[in-house]
């Protein structure tokens, strides 16, 4: 019995000293300065060093280490990378893997980790404390920081560390969906923009019963979006509902405010079965999938839809569609809904394996550069991209001739195709995305975006668990019911069901825990 109770007293005194060295060693590199460092300038050390990378590999995207983009970094920066990309549809699964393993690389990048695994892995010391480094080497990152103080609080952990790294969108035009509206049909049945819900009616009935595409059949989709969720959040906007914080939550004078239950979703929710029970919306929005929906779009039949990019000119090319201001709804609200300028949370974060972890720092805070933010979107000038006469960046003939779509191209050469790479988005750097006629659709939103959207708080481990338990059988529940009340297999006679069930699966505690993150991380 003593020999038992002492081999386990030993195990435990050795688990923590792991854990101690873990955290100690942890702090010693965030602190630490290989001797070849240089601090500014390029290269970034004198010694050629070796970092090992794991990433998520989008489909769009070829092998990282043929990228021009890091081959030409890596002769930059005297820091070689040598890639362990996996693909996209087994990512996951490896990711879980390189996690619990004990051969740890020395980064994860494109990585798609979740809040919770950022503070979980953090907090154990597989992850390494960002934010001196941040401080101290990495001025790009810095200055956004400074210029936008949600970034910081929404990347930040309860234990006051930064773990993982967002995107940064600073442009406006590719966080949020257009108004798009077919501007040929307005024109052939002699109808002005929609300003206001109930014009938007009048418009979408007339799309639908007066045959504007001229083919003699009512083959019109008056109305139709990606899914439920845009859906609800493009139009939400008309009637003051905003996604905060990463939820169904308004801000007002502080004060977190579920939506899911209040009287003006409830409105929305009605707005919304109209359209639905009079053919004005596409019946197929609840069900139908990406692929479906963006055939819709190509087959030309669309009056009106969100996007964030050209699409609809891009793919309906019979037709052309223009911008439109967001409409006003029953109690004035004209919002348009965006996102927040931290995105793609869990992009890049640096493990306690990396024996050089500022230099890592370094490496990647050029890309939040204006010079190293157009090197990572648009390659090497002469080969992959030239400058206009305007100044502005823009993709060879070659990347946008190329027979298999000029996505592909793009991703042969730079990894930010497919999303969810550490990179930085502003107007000077995004004509690929946002052509002329996405800045006039964006001009139409400009005077009715929020001040500021807060990103998805990041909690503890503890309280994750609980908000997970808790969403998990709510956000099931909403989801259903909110297509239900939509398509009408739910009367709005059974309204306060609806609520009284919301909240007794834990609303008033989801309120509390919301209400403490915005308190501790975002208010002022």
């Amino acid at each position: 019995m003593k020999k038992s109770i002492g081999l386990m007293c030993m195990f435990i005194l050795g688990v923590l000293i792991m854990i101690g060295c873990s955290k100690q060693t942890n702090e010693e590199q965030s602190e630490s300065t290989p001797e070849t460092l240089n601090e500014e300038g390029f290269p970034i050390v004198d010694e050629e060093i070796s970092l090992e990378f794991f990433a998520r590999r989008s489909p769009q995207n070829g092998p990282y280490e043929d990228m021009l983009v890091f081959q030409e970094y890596a002769d930059m920066t005297n820091i070689k990378v040598e890639w362990d990309d996996v693909p996209q549809d087994n990512f996951d699964e490896r990711k879980s893997l390189e996690l619990a393993s004990g051969e740890l690389p020395d980064v994860f990048y494109k990585a798609s980790l979740s809040q919770t695994q950022a503070v979980e892995y953090g907090s154990s010391g597989i992850f390494i404390a960002l934010e001196d480094l941040i401080d101290e080497y990495a001025p790009n990152l810095t200055a956004l920081f400074e210029q936008y103080p949600e970034i910081k609080s929404s990347i930040t952990a309860p234990d006051g560390h930064i773990y993982a790294l967002p995107a940064i969108i600073e442009l406006d035009a590719a966080r949020n969906e257009k108004f798009w509206v077919n501007k040929d049909w307005l024109d052939t049945l002699g109808l002005d923009e929609p300003t206001t819900a109930d014009e938007l009616i009048e418009v979408l009935t007339a799309f639908k019963n007066d045959d504007p595409n001229g083919n003699g059949e009512q083959d019109e989709i008056p109305l139709t979006e990606r899914n439920l969720y845009s859906l609800i959040n493009t139009i939400g906007g008309s009637w003051g509902l905003l996604h905060q914080m990463g939820n169904t939550i308004n801000i007002e004078n502080d004060e977190v405010q579920f939506w899911k239950t209040s009287d003006r979703y409830k409105e929305l929710l009605q707005f919304l079965n109209q359209l639905y029970s009079e053919g004005l919306l596409d019946r197929e929005v609840l069900t139908h999938n990406q692929a479906d929906y963006m055939g819709k779009v190509a087959a030309g039949k669309i009056g009106m839809s969100h996007i964030q990019a050209n699409d609809l000119n891009d793919q309906a090319k019979e037709w052309e569609y223009i911008g439109i201001s967001p409409v006003k709804g029953p109690h004035g609200d004209q919002i348009q809904p965006s996102g927040p300028i931290a995105r793609d949370f869990g992009t890049f974060a640096i493990t306690s394996n990396n024996e050089h972890p500022a230099a890592t720092i370094r490496w990647l805070d050029y890309f939040f550069s204006e010079e190293g933010s157009i090197m990572f979107r648009y390659g090497i000038e002469d080969e992959t991209f030239y400058y206009d006469e305007e100044g502005l960046p823009e993709y060879s003939d070659e990347i946008y001739d190329d027979p298999r779509g000029y996505g592909v191209a793009i991703g042969d050469f730079t990894p930010y195709p497919g999303g969810g790479a550490p990179q930085y988005i502003t107007e000077y750097n995004a004509s690929g995305i946002n052509p002329p006629a996405v800045q006039e659709a964006q001009k139409q939103l400009d005077d009715y975006l929020p001040e500021i959207i807060y990103g998805p708080p990041l909690f503890d481990v503890d309280t994750a668990e609980e908000v997970e338990q808790i969403r998990q059988d709510m956000d099931a529940y909403y989801n259903e019911s909110t297509a239900k009340f939509i398509n009408g297999d739910m009367s709005f006679d059974q309204w306060d069901d609806y609520v009284s069930t919301i909240e007794n699966m834990g609303l008033s505690r989801l309120i509390e825990i919301y209400q403490e993150a915005y308190d501790t991380q975002y208010k002022d």
